[in-house]
């Protein structure tokens, strides 16, 4: 049973750490199609700041019944925006990437929302665009493609409609002067001051520790993501995805920096955001490569012959097939002795077969109340050596073997038994019930108490 319960919480545990996800810091989406010149992306970075108050104070009171957001969207026709897309071009190049951005489209939601003990500040930053120039070089069975460009990131400032998006602290500075006077110069302005728009470790996590899957069939549903005609039918489809925790890529963790601000009343500032995601997909079937130092895929329309690994390139099929098959037989293995431990658990009728016994009523009626006590015996005694109870071995115990059922006593016998009912109910002396004797030396009742009543009377 113990081997039972440590199983289970283990596969719990598992299962929790495979499946839990959260809102992501950064989480980049990406289709790329090497047969066009560009392809669509985007990318969504998030951040919450909270301010916690717990003993009340000024900043409380600066920031009691506050709730507002700013929203707005923006394209590349935006000064703010271009100003975005050249930033995010220049740290692609410094990455020694050949792709670059063309057209990009942001969007911004940054909410505040006061409570009694803290108070939040949420930030969304979303950007979408389309990528060219990730060919590397083509021929009639193979395009390489640049995957190098993933850390779209920047440490500058970025200002669109005249709020500053990249920096949370700017945000309330201009929105909350009062407020951020209060972090202005000390350890919690750090936790502000951390960019938004940060996407290095999409980058920095190579692309071979990625979960890697591949579509043969080139489903419709697929091609219609990709904006392309229903023509690519029957086309491969690769994807790469990243975010959960695993062997692989380890143990994904929120990214929490908080600092405290002693004033009036001591403030703390956290900063939470949470593991980065990726997914990116690619038309035909695509073979890790490094080229310059830069990750590159090898673009095919159908996979290798025999192809039998996964994403990390080295890794067989048949070990996966082994696994499973170790799997099943420890599984097997598990249930034949659960089931075994099972008929070995004593459970239901032990000893004498309920058929072979037989009851009788050991109570009886006096003082207008009868019980309904009773006991059990064999219906004969032919095994009765085999099956008696332990206990009736005067060796063992100095228990009296049970009583033996008494002769209904005459009229005359009951007149002398004053603590018996009436004979013509066929009901026993209950004295020791009650506690009393009133019996005489006549008096056949069976009772201990009525015994030495009438052995003080001889």
């Amino acid at each position: 049973m113990s081997r039972a319960v440590l199983l289970t919480v283990l596969l719990a545990g598992l299962i929790v750490v495979g499946s839990t996800s959260s809102v992501f810091g950064a989480q980049m989406d990406a289709r790329i199609n090497p047969n066009n010149e560009s392809s669509p992306f985007k990318m969504n970075y998030q951040k919450t700041i909270f301010i916690e108050y717990p003993n009340g104070g000024q900043l409380f009171e600066t920031l009691r019944g506050q709730e507002w957001s700013i929203i707005g969207t923006a394209d590349s026709s935006d000064p703010g925006v271009q100003d975005l897309m050249n930033q995010l071009n220049q740290k692609i190049r410094s990455d020694g990437s050949q792709a670059q951005i063309t057209d990009l489209n942001v969007s911004y939601d940054i909410h505040l929302k006061a409570r009694n003990i803290n108070t939040s500040v949420d930030y969304r930053v979303i950007i979408e665009g389309e990528l060219s120039n990730y060919v590397i070089t083509e021929d009639s069975q193979k395009t390489l493609i640049d995957l190098g460009w993933r850390g779209l990131s920047t440490t500058q400032e970025v200002v669109i409609d005249g709020y500053e998006l990249n920096y949370p602290i700017n945000i309330l500075l201009s929105e909350e002067p009062e407020a951020a006077a209060f972090f202005v110069g000390t350890e919690a302005e750090t936790v502000f001051e951390r960019n938004l728009i940060d996407a290095n470790f999409i980058l920095e996590q190579p692309l071979t520790n990625w979960h890697f899957l591949f579509d043969p069939t080139g489903i419709n549903v697929d091609a219609g993501t990709f904006g392309l005609s229903d023509e690519i039918a029957g086309y491969v489809v690769s994807s790469w995805t990243m975010g959960e925790s695993s062997i692989r890529e380890g143990r994904q963790v929120e990214r929490i920096f908080e600092a405290e601000v002693m004033a009036d009343q001591l403030y703390i500032v956290r900063s939470v955001q949470s593991s980065d995601q990726g997914n990116l997909y690619a038309i035909g079937f695509g073979a890790l490569d490094t080229f310059d130092g830069v990750e590159i895929a090898g673009v095919t329309p159908t996979p290798p012959e025999d192809y039998a690994t996964t994403s990390t390139g080295d890794f067989p099929v048949i070990i996966i097939y082994g696994m499973a098959a170790i799997a099943a037989i420890a599984g097997g293995a598990f249930f034949m002795i659960s089931n075994r431990a099972l008929k070995n658990e004593k459970t239901g009728q032990q000893g004498i077969d309920p058929n072979r016994l037989v009851g009788y009523q050991t109570s009886a009626s006096s003082g207008g109340y009868q019980t309904n006590r009773g006991e059990a015996q064999l219906a004969d005694g032919t095994d009765y050596q085999q099956t008696r109870s332990y206990y009736e071995d005067s060796s063992n115990t100095t228990q009296s073997p049970p009583p033996q059922p008494e002769a209904t006593p005459t009229a005359a016998e009951e007149a002398a038994c004053g603590c018996a009912a009436s004979a013509e109910m066929g009901s026993e002396c209950d004295c020791a019930m009650q506690g009393a004797c009133l019996c005489d030396a006549t008096c056949h009742c069976n009772a201990d108490i009525c015994k030495e009543q009438v052995n003080s009377m001889n």
